[in-house]
């Protein structure tokens, strides 16, 4: 089994690609004055941003294989492994990273919300595809906290490097809401696979045996991180994913209700609801009426 390299820390990330260590919790870095990162696989303790301007090489995140595109962010959170596939021929890339620990951000506000970035979740072949105009933003991001680490620690370092980090999540968070937009297209046709998807499951013995289908369920099978694929389907619909599944149960759960010969009980074990009062709880929520007042009203 290959060994899974874990990096803890900053200095532990410099020695690797030969650089000096200016904080002890966050390093931006020139990846055209850096040692190529080995061919091997990292459990990063670290949050990293990256940033490539040339394509190089095939980087492996988890178990899946990506070509590292000209121009694009992945996004790496602490527990996340990483690596650079073997056999592919190995130089200095241009580009930026910059590595923070989350000791860094704690008791700072970019703290507090860190976990509402959710694109640190994506899988890597969802990373963000910057057009020219938005990577030099980035880049002047970049420059902005190196700057601040050239400068003498003071009480306002943490403050500001950690401010400066949130500006660039900020505006990450702008570039992907653009690129749902961009690829309107290719979401849709997510979304008609996922209407196929739950169709088929309803029609099939799955609810009884498997219970209700769920956000992680559907993403895999869409071939979709979970997180990504919540995104995907709020920015389309308005929706969220698990609100959008809730939404189907009910409409079948509208048509069942008519079939005199079954009790509400047995609708709601068909539809994959474990307890019958769990249905009736949504039905009325979403309906504003018991499953039999419904019944009885129509």
């Amino acid at each position: 089994m290959e060994e899974i390299v874990k990096i803890d820390s900053i200095a532990q990330y410099n020695t690797m690609r030969g650089l000096t260590t200016k904080h002890p919790l966050v390093a931006v870095i020139d990846l055209s004055k850096a040692l190529p990162m080995p061919a091997r696989s990292f459990n990063f303790g670290l949050y990293a941003v990256g940033l490539k301007e040339l394509n190089y090489g095939h980087l492996r995140y988890g178990r899946s294989h990506y070509d590292y595109q000209e121009g694009s962010l992945i996004f790496v959170a602490p527990g996340q492994v990483i690596g650079v596939q073997p056999g592919f021929e190995i130089f200095a890339p241009k580009g930026w990273v910059l590595l923070f620990h989350p000791d860094l951000i704690n008791g700072t506000p970019l703290g507090k919300h860190i976990h509402d970035y959710s694109f640190f979740s994506y899988d890597v072949n969802e990373a963000l595809h910057v057009s020219d105009k938005e990577k030099s933003i980035v880049i002047d991001c970049f420059s902005k906290i190196e700057h601040e680490l050239d400068q003498n620690l003071d009480k306002h370092s943490k403050r500001l490097i950690a401010s400066n980090i949130e500006l660039l999540l900020n505006y990450c968070i702008r570039f992907y809401d653009r690129q749902f937009i961009t690829r309107d297209n290719a979401n849709k046709g997510i979304l008609e696979r996922f209407e196929h998807l739950l169709k088929d499951y309803f029609s099939s013995d799955k609810p009884q045996n498997e219970g209700l289908p769920s956000v992680a369920y559907c993403a895999e099978a869409l071939h979709l991180s979970p997180n990504y694929f919540g995104d995907l389907v709020k920015k389309e619909t308005g929706r969220s994913a698990q609100e959008y599944i809730q939404s189907k149960v009910i409409d079948l759960a509208k048509e069942r209700v008519f079939d005199m010969n079954k009790s509400v009980s047995e609708i709601a074990y068909e539809l994959g609801f474990k307890y019958p009062q769990h249905f009736t709880r949504l039905f009325k929520q979403k309906t504003g009426v018991t499953p039999n007042d419904y019944r009885m009203m129509n």
